[in-house]
């Protein structure tokens, strides 16, 4: 959760934008978050020269996207449970066309895709259920969805740089992965913590 802790930094490149914004519906700007955040994955898939694609429309778009529908909403009182439910459906969506297009590809190794995959889906079934459970949403743990979107983008861009056409690998033996994948495995461990984090925090709640 290391980057979340600036999120109130990125109100400066924010709220001038959704100012201007205001008489835009928030939901529109959730579809584009998705549609980008689809397109983005489609290109990890198809990785080579689409790995510079992915990653502009990762950070640059969706992830500007998905903190801006939000900013409108609040400006334009707006902000609604619908809206909130939205968003992270198409946050939840996002996450599986992204770490799915890099799980699937020839860039990773099938399994740990899944497992990063599962650790992602994890993290954030912890936090909408210790809201469920009257607990409040929960969003601690060692790597948050602001971390995570950060990480793919630069895996993305190393792998671009090092080894667009894949067949380079870094380590030995059984952790010898290639430069994306190696964040995949990053995803992988640290996403499944972060859910047995936020489940152990659930947990003790309850005393």
């Amino acid at each position: 959760m290391v980057l979340d802790r600036f999120r109130a930094a990125g109100d400066v490149l924010l709220v001038p934008v959704a100012r201007r914004l205001v008489h835009v519906n928030p939901n529109a700007v959730s579809w584009a978050g998705l549609l980008s955040a689809t397109l983005a994955g489609l290109c990890f898939y198809r990785g080579g020269a689409w790995f510079l694609a992915a990653a502009v429309l990762l950070i640059p778009v969706s992830a500007y996207l998905d903190a801006l529908d939000g900013k409108i909403a609040r400006l334009a009182n707006k902000a609604s449970p619908r809206g909130d439910f939205l968003d992270h459906v198409f946050d939840r969506y996002g996450d599986v066309f992204l770490l799915g297009g890099v799980g699937f590809s020839a860039y990773c190794q099938l399994w740990i895709g899944v497992l990063a995959l599962v650790g992602v889906m994890l993290t954030s079934y912890m936090g909408t259920q210790a809201q469920a459970v009257g607990q409040g949403r929960a969003y601690g743990g060692i790597l948050g969805r602001a971390d995570r979107l950060v990480l793919l983008f630069l895996g993305g861009l190393i792998q671009w740089i090092v080894a667009p056409s894949g067949g380079v690998v870094v380590g030995a033996g059984v952790l010898a992965f290639g430069p994306l994948e190696w964040f995949m495995v990053l995803f992988a461990v640290l996403g499944n913590v972060t859910a047995v984090q936020r489940a152990v925090k659930i947990w003790r709640g309850f005393s």
